[in-house]
């Protein structure tokens, strides 16, 4: 028994692979074409680029399991890029877009996601499931009644399939039942043909013609630099939420190398630049897939489909397609986080509102985490400048004055920290402890060179006492104070 479990182990997972790949790979067509059309290219660019970074980044990405291909977030960027210059220069500015992901990824800037937040992470899942049903309104708007019913149809099975047995994944069989079913009844619904062109050849190796100067340099390096900030950003928390689902780590900064590598490969065979993309990623993991035959069956199948396949692929039903993508929005969607607005502290759920608000606003994923982390940033400062506090106490005499420092006294607090310091008082010394208290930038120590220079100059003798190594680093380094003749003493 104990021979054989481990193969049969090995056996469930290949085959819970492949078949998550087939599925991936027809839920790849209608996007790579939709993205082709926001971009302004062919739609044969958008399908080269899924299957090339596909088929790459299962061997060199950081997240098994995770489906990456040319996505809307990228497509938009290219928009302006097209028409103004052609497509030989976008493939020009993917090259250069890759070579910045390798260097994000040799320098390890895979670190910064500890900087986006729970609730930045919500509001991109939530926000990126609304897209996504609201990319399937087309396809349910004045269409026939039958395309209403094979929708319907296809959704019963995605979610009623999984009761009966979960040997094949009810997504796969939602597309081959539904696409039986309209070729049997001759149904006048819209099938993958009525999407556009589909290529009918391999894509050919061959570089951008492009002329190799500094003016190109100059027209193609504000495109490609946007282009590697967004793919990361969106590659990157689409790996935290892969993570999440399936409970197992990933290592981020092989991510950006892989994605690099994956769209310069893309740009080599005529193909536009990608990331990952949750949807996908989402209906491969929820249909068992773990592991990185997954991404290289959706790539390697979808070349299949494209070139040998094709008449076949063409018969599939979009309602089909559109049924998958009605579910993965409703599986992305949080639920809960609608019912922890009312019990959630009210900047997460602000940070959380406005990076979806963002997002649907501007169909810019990237905008709306940026919002997201920006807010979170100033929330969070505002929190850590309250937890700060000034305590006044006057010795028996009544001629010293002592100001117990307590807290992080950073940007946000140090103009509340200046304030709490009496000047005018009659007092002969003035005695600063920041022996419970923490400097961390130029703002606390130019706040504390204000206190003491103002005091100085009424009269006073000025000590500041406690401070710690790192304040007292800060101090010696950015403060002016303790230059001054006559500076007081500090023990550290």
């Amino acid at each position: 028994m104990s021979d054989t479990s481990p193969v049969a182990g090995r056996l469930s997972r290949f085959r819970a692979d492949v078949l998550s790949g087939l599925v991936v790979a027809i839920a790849l067509i209608p996007e790579a074409i939709g993205f082709s059309v926001i971009a302004g290219v062919d739609p044969k660019v958008g399908l080269y680029a899924s299957v090339v970074i596909a088929i790459v980044i299962s061997f060199v990405g950081g997240r098994p399991a995770m489906i990456s291909a040319a996505t809307a977030a990228t497509a938009v960027v290219m928009t302006p890029l097209v028409k103004q210059h052609g497509l030989d220069y976008l493939f020009a500015a993917t090259l250069l877009m890759g070579v910045f992901q390798i260097i994000a990824g040799l320098l390890k800037l895979g670190r910064l996601m500890r900087f986006v937040s729970q609730s930045v992470m919500t509001g991109f899942v939530n926000a990126l499931a609304i897209l996504i049903f609201l990319a399937q309104l087309p396809e349910l708007v004045h269409v026939t009644s039958a395309t209403y019913a094979l929708i319907a149809l296809g959704l019963a099975i995605i979610y009623l399939l999984p009761r009966v047995t979960t040997a094949v994944p009810s997504p796969l069989v939602a597309i081959v039942v539904l696409t039986a079913l309209t070729a049997w009844l001759g149904l006048d619904v819209r099938t993958v043909t009525d999407l556009g062109e589909l290529p009918s050849a391999l894509p050919v190796f061959g570089l951008p013609q492009v002329p190799l100067t500094f003016e190109t340099l100059a027209i193609i390096t504000p495109f490609a630099l946007t282009l590697a900030a967004v793919g990361l950003l969106e590659s990157l928390l689409t790996a935290q939420i892969v993570d999440d689902m399936t409970d197992t780590p990933s290592s981020k900064n092989r991510e950006c190398f892989g994605q690099g590598a994956a769209n310069m490969a893309s740009a080599a065979f005529g193909g536009m630049g990608g990331c990952a993309m949750i949807g996908q990623s989402v209906i491969n993991v929820s249909s068992g897939a773990r592991g990185r035959l997954s991404t290289f069956t959706a790539g390697a199948f979808l070349l299949v489909l494209l070139v040998l396949l094709q008449d076949l692929l063409k018969m599939v039903t979009v309602a089909a397609l559109t049924a998958v993508m009605i579910m993965v929005s409703l599986n992305t969607f949080s639920w809960r986080s609608l019912e922890r607005l009312r019990t959630n502290p009210w900047p997460s759920s602000v940070v959380m509102l406005a990076t979806v608000a963002t997002v649907v606003a501007t169909h810019d994923l990237a905008k709306g985490v940026i919002v997201g982390v920006l807010l979170s940033g100033v929330f969070f400062a505002g929190k850590v400048s309250r937890l700060s506090r000034v305590l006044a106490s006057l010795s028996d005499d009544g001629r010293t004055r002592t100001y117990r420092v307590e807290g992080q006294v950073f940007f946000a607090s140090a103009g509340a920290f200046a304030d709490e310091i009496d000047l005018l008082e009659d007092v002969d010394r003035v005695v600063i402890d920041v022996s419970a208290a923490h400097f961390w930038d130029i703002s606390a120590i130019a706040a504390l060179d204000r206190v003491v220079m103002k005091a100085r100059a009424r009269g006073r003798t000025v000590s500041v006492v406690g401070l710690n190594a790192a304040s007292a680093t800060m101090v010696e380094r950015f403060g002016v104070h303790d230059k001054k003749e006559g500076a007081p003493d500090a023990a550290h």
